[in-house]
């Protein structure tokens, strides 16, 4: 049984990597000729470009990694099957909760992996393919919630952010205090803002308006320090979309949100994703094992690959299009991060039970 396992396991895996290959030279050329629309800007030259490809890689490795399992998976059984060794080895003995047993524990590996991907190389690693490429094209990330900019709110002060640097400073920023009866007390006018440590940032060129009972007065100064629960890694969800950033990112994030008492639909949504999406691919195992039964009559090896490849990329596309209408109209992030999952683990049981009274 263990030495049955683990040449289907070397088979998946085999597999798997292929398919995976291939569809990131696919979306790596997508975004080469996305890049190249864009050389010429500063310094931004063939080179960076190259660079920037490279460093989205892993995020691309783990949104599509449940589809080249499903893919990967489906190619091998049916070769398997073709070849009459599943039809040995389940005319061995061997049951069908004995093979989603061993198609689970083959999945193992491959929900760690979509994991660490996830959380630990992907995020970074896209954090810094966008700071290469604004550094190298000498720009600022202009900010389009509103035409004004940014807004954020921290316990009693309004923050407006204009633009940031690749080095997450601050250019033109503007913070509202306002009292706990909602009265406006000042408002600070900076040119740039840096991050010192923990809760304090320097402020340069500086013009504060204090508005009193007695009047208003203005005082400007070269330098300033301005504390706030305002930081980089906030911040960073300005440079990188909430779906490639790690769960623990968005964690916080979320809390300084809820704190705030601001919508964090968005941000619910793609915490809840990360943390359910690695066990897609144990979902995408179980999918593929009824197209093991291999019968030429329905299509063959070519047309179960084919519905494999769709149903794959419907997989993507659909639950990325769930979690844009969750987002619309605020619908439970749980809903919107699973729905996709659940509908295709009903799907892969219906399969397996209809497989299985053949």
């Amino acid at each position: 049984m263990k030495l049955l396992a683990r040449y289907l396991a070397r088979e998946i895996y085999f597999s798997i990597g292929l398919v995976l290959a291939a569809l990131l030279m696919l979306f790596a050329l997508l975004d080469l000729i996305n890049q190249l629309n864009e050389m010429g800007r500063g310094d931004y030259r063939l080179s960076y470009v190259m660079l920037f490809v490279l460093l989205t890689l892993p995020g691309h490795i783990y949104e599509l990694f449940p589809v080249a399992v499903l893919i990967g998976a489906i190619f091998a059984l049916v070769q398997l099957a073709a070849s009459s060794e599943l039809t040995v080895y389940r005319a061995s003995g061997v049951s069908l909760r004995q093979m989603i047993v061993t198609l689970l524990g083959i999945g193992a590996p491959l929900l760690v992996l979509c994991f660490i991907f996830g959380e630990f190389i992907a995020p970074p690693s896209e954090k810094l393919a966008q700071q290469i490429k604004l550094k190298a094209q000498n720009a600022q990330v202009n900010i389009k919630e509103f035409r004004s900019g940014v807004w954020v709110k921290d316990e009693g002060s309004f923050i407006n952010v204009r633009n940031v640097l690749h080095d997450t400073s601050l250019l033109n920023v503007s913070i509202y205090q306002f009292d706990t009866n909602y009265q406006l007390q000042s408002i600070t006018a900076a040119g740039r803002a840096t991050y010192q440590r923990e809760g304090f940032w320097q402020l340069e060129e500086v013009r504060r308006t204090l508005f009193s009972e007695q009047g208003t007065t203005v005082d400007a100064q070269p330098l300033a320090e301005w504390r706030t629960s305002l930081n980089p890694d906030i911040l960073n969800v300005l440079m990188v979309v909430p779906e490639q950033m790690s769960a623990w990112n968005l964690y916080q994030y979320i809390q300084h949100l809820a704190d705030n008492k601001q919508k964090t639909v968005r941000y619910d949504i793609a915490l809840w994703n990360k943390l359910v999406y690695p066990f897609a691919v144990l979902v995408m195992l179980l999918l593929a094992l009824p197209f093991s039964s291999y019968q030429r009559r329905e299509g063959g090896i070519g047309g179960k690959i084919f519905v494999g490849v769709v149903l794959g990329l419907s997989f993507h596309f659909i639950g990325r299009l769930f979690a844009n209408l969750g987002t619309l109209n605020e619908w439970p992030a749980v809903f919107s991060a699973t729905a996709m999952s659940w509908i295709f683990l009903s799907l892969a049981l219906i399969l397996l039970w209809r497989a299985e009274r053949r």
